[in-house]
């Protein structure tokens, strides 16, 4: 890779990445450059947080929201040749806590409730047939069931909600934008919550997604925070996934951790994110 010296190591299973990304640390490495999709690249951030060794993507994978967020062209070999001209940008990443553990890094977000239930309970064969699609067939079969509520904790209020995104990015399944104002260069989360225990309901919530209006519905929260607490209801299980990976159950606390993680993306990316600030900031004057 443009005259760099490479040692290509592969995983052997689940967790592997972040052993290997601490290794690479460890023993002096320059880059470390992941090649896979949004759980493989958690596991590696979850071996560099904190640390200064810089993190590369390659996208692979069932969506990559993160190839999607920062511009990267879906195609590996293209995405490497860029590696050279990118920039680095250190970054927060969030950090989520449960009775079950002692904490586990994400880059990207943190679903709680529904999303959550969807990817435990997703079929693995169907997913390595059709993708992301796997997912919303998921969704689309808890039609007609009824979601538990579970109380959303942000500065001293507590709101029921069936489904919470504690995001760090503005895309969702590299399909939707849902939390809008939502970056990786800032130092909070977007929290976006929905009401309601009708399943039906959320195909309303779905429609405002898709159609850019997702902000003016009732029922939806929208909160931008550095921490936030989620409690269950009594006796219900109510799981946590963390970049598109199961990560846990209620009771779960998600806080920002500052200056955790150097990233390396396009300029482009710093670019389009100071274009938005902008404008946000003309709308408001």
């Amino acid at each position: 890779m443009a005259g760099a010296r490479v040692t290509a190591v592969a995983t052997e299973g689940p967790g592997h990445a972040a052993e290997l990304a601490r290794e690479g640390a460890a023993s002096g490495a320059d880059l470390v450059v992941v090649a896979g999709g949004d759980g493989a690249i958690n596991e590696t951030v979850n071996g560099l947080a904190r640390s200064r060794i810089p993190l590369a993507v390659l996208p692979f994978g069932t969506a990559n929201v993160l190839a999607t967020e920062l511009g990267l062209p879906r195609n590996p070999g293209r995405a490497a040749r860029l590696i050279p001209d990118m920039v680095p940008e250190r970054v927060s990443v969030g950090l989520l806590r449960t009775a079950e553990g002692t904490g586990r890094y994400f880059l990207l977000m943190a679903g709680i409730g529904l999303d959550a239930h969807i990817v435990l309970n997703v079929d693995l064969a169907l997913k390595k047939q059709i993708g992301k699609l796997a997912y919303w067939i998921g969704g689309f079969g808890k039609l007609g069931q009824q979601f538990p509520q579970f109380g959303v904790r942000i500065n001293g209020n507590v709101f029921q909600s069936g489904f919470a995104l504690a995001s760090r990015v503005r895309n969702y399944g590299g399909d939707l934008e849902i939390a809008r104002t939502a970056s990786l260069l800032e130092n909070d989360f977007e929290i976006v919550s929905f009401e309601g225990e009708d399943s039906f309901r959320y195909l309303k919530y779905l429609t405002g997604a898709v159609g850019n209006f997702l902000h003016k519905l009732e029922g939806v929260s929208i909160h931008n925070v550095r921490e936030v607490e989620f409690t269950p209801p009594p006796g219900v299980d109510v799981f946590v996934q963390v970049d598109g990976e199961l990560a846990g159950k209620l009771p779960a606390k998600v806080e920002i951790v500052e200056d955790a993680l150097t990233l390396l993306a396009p300029a482009a990316f710093r670019e389009r994110y100071q274009r938005r600030r902008r404008a946000c900031a003309a709308v408001e004057a």
